[in-house]
């Protein structure tokens, strides 16, 4: 079992990378926001959190820059009908520290506000993971419960002025990570300062 790989970054998409691990080259399957960490280390050596997802005719490998990322990840393919594939798309369809809080929240419009989640998979999600994702490790850099509903009113904020809710989201998150408890008025004005750059 692969759980853990470091080496050099050959190729990288958005959603995949080819990883040289001592000359030997690695295809990994990656989230968006795993993507986003990686874009800070151009050309330097990188190190993944890693599952090997074995089926009948391949070996698929995924790849996380946090082990709470990866744990997860785990939890999402255990629900029934939720595979590495979708999984992958859910990580990068929200940042983990809202999945976690909207799952323990029971906070189904949170849910199935992620790109290709539908009500049946959001309700499936919530009633599987809600006590689940209380047992995992508490190294979520959480800029959740307190600024949770803030960040979600912002974002609503932006796309009603037009901007696209995955760009939204970026700004207000970059914003989040420079502002400690900011104002709703705040977060919206230098997320749109940010957007209108």
């Amino acid at each position: 079992m692969i759980g853990y790989l470091t080496g050099k970054i050959i190729t990288k998409k958005p959603t995949q990378i080819l990883l040289d691990v001592n000359g030997v080259g690695y295809i990994i399957n990656i989230t968006i926001s795993t993507y986003e960490s990686l874009s800070k280390n151009n050309g330097e050596n990188v190190s993944l959190y890693t599952y090997l997802n074995v089926r009948e005719d391949a070996l698929i490998l995924f790849g996380f820059s946090t082990i709470s990322e990866k744990e997860m990840f785990e939890l999402l393919i255990s629900v029934n009908g939720v595979g590495p594939k979708s999984a992958q798309s859910i990580l990068s369809g929200i940042q983990i520290d809202e999945l976690h809080t909207a799952l323990r929240n029971n906070d189904l419009s949170r849910i199935i506000a992620i790109p290709g989640i539908g009500k049946k998979t959001g309700e499936r999600l919530l009633i599987e993971l809600r006590d689940k994702v209380e047992k995992l490790s508490d190294s979520f850099a959480f800029s959740s419960d307190s600024n949770y509903g803030i960040k979600n009113d912002a974002i609503l904020a932006l796309s009603q002025l037009g901007y696209n809710q995955k760009v939204a989201e970026k700004a207000v998150r970059s914003i989040l990570s420079e502002l400690e408890n900011p104002s709703l008025e705040t977060l919206v004005k230098n997320s749109l300062s940010l957007l209108n750059k």
